[in-house]
Order: structure tokens, then C-alpha cells, then sequence
């Protein structure tokens, strides 16, 4: 029978010395590496004694240290009473392989329910990826507006520096009128003055007129009155009619052609100051109505992009919200599987302990088997020797035919 503990193994088995009236019992006890051997030495007979090192009391192949003890009475009754409490020790054996049968298996069935199941995050990656192409659409959209902004800019700026120039233009056209109007102004007052001025002159020569037919009737009335004759050797008077309607017409045709001169350039001037003036108001018109447009197109694109940088910051918000629940969930996953590993380490120790222990109760158990059966060959009167050995940390045995040794 053998004990385990401490690394150590004992052997002990019963033997019958044939004798008269006495027999002797030895045992065969092996240690590690070979040493303290002993050798028991079985036969058949009636009366008969057993030293045995036994571990059956303890209930298992645990720790301990091994008790020897003798047994006096029928070798029949005593090797059947040994028997018995092998097989209740080969049926303690039997009941811990089915529990570490039925371990094994709740072990298996907690694995499969705790191993855990692999979840499908392909929807999710397939709308992150569709979010990612938004952004990216969005983000060219934002380039492509703000380029035509920046155009848009552009065209105003030379539209602005074009109304400018035309503004200018249309100043210095406006002045340029100013001024002409002031000629004219003047211009209008020198004829009113020299209409003035010619009604004086007729005035003038209406009242020459009158003097001059008042004079000539004085004139004749003296004539007709006097019957003196008196011839006077003197120039001819100058005929003041006709000298007055020379000035006259001299005047009237310095004026007529100062006054259609006048007209003449007061109209050129005029047409060409209303051509000028159609032509920068067309120009400003057109300008005003560029500009108009570009404004309305501009502040179209600014609320466009503002609804775009809306978009993007909601899509980027978006994004950054399902990264950190990913990033969560994905934590709490490693976690998990952190502690699934951690147990599934603690499981396979557990197995490796028990398979530890499976393998020395087996190792138990074959023994004893042995045991049994050279117990059976006691039994049936054969007469050979069981010896087991530890070598090297391994269970050596052999069995050998011994003689007999009587004392009388």
C-alpha cells in the first residue's frame, strides 16, 4: 500500500512467513531515490501477522505521514477486510472522478457562457464611413465656397475701384457742367446786357429821329416863312438817318452773329455734356446694378457657408461623440476581456490542479490495483516478492520469487 506526502512515497506490504507456530511479517517501505527499502515477504498459512503503511484511513491520497499497524487473526478474514477497505478506497477514488468529471464539465459549460460573443459592428463602421465622406463633401464644398468668395471678393474689389473711377468721371463731368452752366449764365447775362443795350440805342435813335423831324419842320416853317434867299457855299449836312441805321445794322449783325456763335457753341457744348452725361449715368447704372447683383450673390454664399460650417461642426460633433462611445464601449470590451483572461488563467490552473491531482489519485489507484491483485495472488498461494521503488522521482516495480523461511 503507499502513502504520498511531502513528496515522499511508502510502500508497505504484509507478508507470511510459513512456520509451525511462529511467522514472521516484514514490509517493503521505499523512499525517493531508492533509499530505505524495505522488503515484506508473503506466504500461505493459517495464523498470521501484517505490518502495513497504510494511507486508507484518511479517506483520499492526500498529505500525511503513514501509520503501521498489526492485525492478529485469520488470514482470510484479515486480507477480506483489507479488500474492503480497498474497494471503499477504489470507490472514493471512483466518486472523485466523477466529480472532477462533473467539474470539468460546469467548467466547460461556464466557459461557454462566459466566453463572450462578438459583436457586429459593421452597420456602425458603414455610417462612420458615410459620415467621414460627408465631412470630406463638405469640406470641399467649403473650399469650393470659400474660392468663390474669395472671387466673388475679388470682382467687387475691381467693381468698387470701377464705380470709383466712374464716380470720379462723372464728378469731373458734373463740374465740367457746372462750369459750362456758369458760361452760360454769363453768357446769358452779356446778351441780356447787350439787349439792354440795343434798346437803348433804339430808344436813342427813336428820340434822334423825333429831333431830327422836329428840326427839319422848324427848319422849313422858317423857310416857308422868309422869302430871303441865301445860298451858302457849306459842305452837305451828313445824313444822320442814314448814319444811325448804319450803326444800327453794324450793331444788330455783331450781335446776331455773336448770338449764333453763342448758340452754335452753347449747343455743340450742351450735346456733348448730355452725350458724357447718358454715357457715365449708363455706365453708373450698369455698375450699380454688378454691384447689386455681387452683393446679393455674396451674402447668398456667406449664408451658404455658414450653413456649411453648421453642417460641419454638427457632422464633427457627431463624429467626436460616436469615437468616444466607441472608445468607451471598446474600453469596457477590453476590460471585459481582461478579466476573461484573467479568469480563463485562473480555470486552466484550476484544471491543471486538478488534472495534477487526477493523475495522483490515478497513479493511487493503479497501485492499489496492483496491490489487489498481488493480494489475490497471496490469496490463490503463490509466493513472490512486490518490491516498489522511487527513482528519480519515478515508481519502479518488480516482483520476485522468495523462499520461504520457517522458525521453529
Amino acid at each position: 500500500m503507499t502513502m504520498y506526502g511531502s513528496g515522499y512515497s511508502a510502500l508497505s506490504m504484509s507478508s507470511v512467513s510459513r512456520s509451525a507456530g511462529y511467522r514472521r511479517g516484514t514490509s517493503v517501505h521505499g523512499g525517493a531515490g531508492g533509499s530505505n527499502v524495505r522488503v515484506s515477504y508473503a506466504s500461505n498459512g493459517l495464523g498470521s501477522g501484517f505490518d502495513l503503511a497504510s494511507a486508507l484511513g484518511g479517506g483520499g491520497g492526500g498529505g500525511g505521514d503513514g501509520s503501521s499497524f498489526s492485525i492478529s487473526g485469520s488470514e482470510k478474514h484479515t486480507m477480506q477486510n483489507l479488500n474492503d477497505r480497498l474497494a471503499t478506497y477504489l470507490e472514493k477514488v471512483r466518486m472523485l472522478e466523477g466529480a472532477n468529471t462533473t467539474l470539468e464539465r460546469q467548467i466547460r459549460e461556464w466557459y461557454d457562457r462566459q466566453t463572450p460573443t462578438v459583436n457586429d459592428y459593421s452597420k456602425y463602421e458603414a455610417i462612420i464611413e458615410d459620415l467621414r465622406k460627408k465631412i470630406s463633401v463638405a469640406t470641399q464644398d467649403n473650399a469650393r465656397l470659400m474660392l468663390q468668395i474669395d472671387n466673388a471678393r475679388l470682382a467687387a474689389e475691381d467693381f468698387r475701384i470701377k464705380f470709383e473711377n466712374e464716380l470720379a468721371v462723372r464728378m469731373s463731368v458734373e463740374a465740367d457742367i457746372a462750369g459750362l452752366r456758369r458760361v452760360l449764365d454769363e453768357l446769358t447775362m452779356s446778351r441780356s446786357d447787350l439787349e439792354m443795350q440795343v434798346e437803348g440805342l433804339k430808344e436813342e435813335l427813336v428820340y434822334l429821329k423825333k429831333n431830327h423831324e422836329e428840326e427839319i419842320a422848324a427848319m422849313r416853317s422858317q423857310v416857308n416863312s422868309s422869302s430871303v434867299n441865301v445860298e451858302v457855299d457849306a459842305k452837305p449836312q451828313v445824313d444822320i438817318s442814314a448814319t444811325i441805321n448804319e450803326i444800327r445794322a453794324q450793331y444788330e449783325s455783331i450781335t446776331e452773329k455773336n448770338r449764333r456763335e453763342m448758340e452754335e457753341w452753347y449747343k455743340v457744348k450742351f450735346d456733348e455734356l448730355n452725350s458724357q452725361v447718358a454715357s457715365s449715368t449708363e455706365t453708373l447704372q450698369v455698375s450699380r446694378t454688378e454691384i447689386n447683383d455681387l452683393k446679393r450673390t455674396l451674402q447668398s454664399l456667406q449664408i451658404e457657408l455658414q450653413s456649411q460650417q453648421s453642417l460641419k461642426s454638427a457632422l464633427e460633433g457627431q463624429l467626436a461623440e460616436t469615437e468616444s462611445n466607441y472608445n468607451m464601449k471598446l474600453s469596457h470590451l477590453q476590460i471585459r476581456v481582461n478579466t476573461l483572461e484573467e479568469e480563463l488563467k485562473n480555470v486552466r490552473a484550476d484544471i491543471e490542479r486538478q488534472a495534477y491531482d487526477y493523475k495522483v489519485l490515478f497513479d493511487i489507484k493503479t497501485r492499489l490495483e496492483m496491490e489487489i491483485a498481488e493480494y489475490r495472488r497471496l490469496l490463490d498461494g503463490e509466493e513472490r516478492i512486490l518490491i516498489e521503488e522511487i527513482v528519480d522521482g519515478k515508481v519502479v516495480s518488480r516482483t520476485e520469487d522468495v523462499n520461504t523461511e520457517v522458525i521453529e
